[in-house]
């Protein structure tokens, strides 16, 4: 008689393990002060990509182009927590993150436009931008790309020892790219400083998220690694806020990285050249309707006082800004066909 098979011994750990966690976060506390400065952030993003898709329209911006509107929250409440020694990455949505990052309007609607005084010097456009002064390292092309180059941005602050975290945005669609968990693995094997935020919009470029992956509660991705994940309201800049605050504290006290997955919303089509028929009108403007962040702060703020006549100035000042960044962009030359030739190798000596 053939010999049963042995079992398979039980596992050392159930599945619920009692392995240290990062506390739920709160929403952040704003005074009204900073709930002002939320706001305008978050309505300068927004101008300047409504701007920037009027400029597409007229043939000034070229290539893809992709607009951050209705996702404002999640980089106005998350690098708000951000100290001068942390990076920031991200992948082709990046106009956003980048005016956060200190880089004015102008050098930004320029780099969009092509120009030899965008931040890239024109080379970069809406998909590649960069900037080492303003600690802001792109801008990514390639779906996914930022995660393992973010991952290199946390080991060099870790070998550098100088305090700083790596905050490595991406989105649903790139969440189920290779290279984020060979990322995911090195990190917490090495107890790098990193936050990684998945800019969950619901539609990896016209695919809903849950058509395309297995595993739609994309907090839990790094749970075979061991790092630990939340899942945070993407469209409220308070939870936004408050989910930053804990992933730092996390991250600083030296126990590795952590997931954020931040359920967020586009208004726009993956792109300008999409135009986002998997989805319905009424969709979108339910969104809009329920959820629109700048709407939410605009609330807060009235029921702390801010009249509307204080915030028709903020609205008039950002719209002066926008337009000046757009009329500058216009206004100022192409590089250089000699520039094509620069800032190809760095040399180190």
């Amino acid at each position: 008689m053939a010999k049963a098979p042995a079992r398979a011994p039980a596992p050392s750990e159930p599945p619920t393990s009692n392995r240290e966690r990062p506390n739920d976060p709160q929403p952040y506390a704003a005074s009204k002060d900073e709930l002002l400065k939320f706001y305008e952030q978050m309505l300068l993003i927004r101008r300047f990509e409504e701007k920037a898709g009027q400029l597409y329209g007229l043939g000034l911006i070229g290539g893809f182009c992709h607009l951050y509107i209705g996702q404002e929250a999640v980089a106005v409440g998350l690098q708000s927590a951000l100290s001068g020694d942390d990076s920031v990455i991200t992948g082709y949505r990046d106009h956003g993150h980048m005016l956060l990052c200190g880089i004015p309007p102008k050098d930004v609607m320029a780099e969009l436009t092509g120009r030899q005084a965008g931040i890239s010097k024109g080379k970069g456009g809406s998909m590649h931008m960069f900037s080492v002064e303003h600690k802001f390292y792109g801008g990514h092309g390639i779906v996914g790309a930022q995660v393992s180059l973010g991952t290199g941005l946390a080991f060099a602050h870790k070998y550098r020892n100088d305090g700083g975290v790596a905050l490595a945005y991406f989105g649903d669609g790139a969440a189920n790219q290779g290279q984020v968990y060979e990322s995911f693995n090195m990190a917490e094997l090495w107890k790098l400083p990193i936050i990684y935020v998945i800019e969950n919009n619901q539609y990896a470029m016209g695919t809903s998220v849950n058509r395309a992956s297995a595993e739609d509660q994309l907090y839990r991705r790094g749970e075979s690694f061991r790092i630990p994940g939340l899942q945070i309201d993407g469209m409220d800049v308070l939870a936004a806020r408050g989910a930053a605050e804990e992933a730092l504290a996390w991250v600083r006290a030296g126990k590795g990285p952590i997931i954020l997955e931040m359920k967020t919303y586009r208004y726009r089509g993956h792109s300008m050249s999409d135009p986002a028929k998997y989805r319905s009108r009424d969709e979108v403007q339910a969104v809009r309707d329920k959820s629109d962040p700048i709407e939410h702060v605009k609330k807060l703020l009235s029921e702390q006082g801010v009249g509307e006549d204080e915030l028709k100035k903020i609205e008039q000042d950002i719209r002066r800004q926008v337009n000046e960044s757009a009329d500058f962009a216009e206004s100022t030359p192409e590089p250089e066909p000699s520039e094509l030739y620069t800032d190809v190798l760095v040399e180190n000596y």
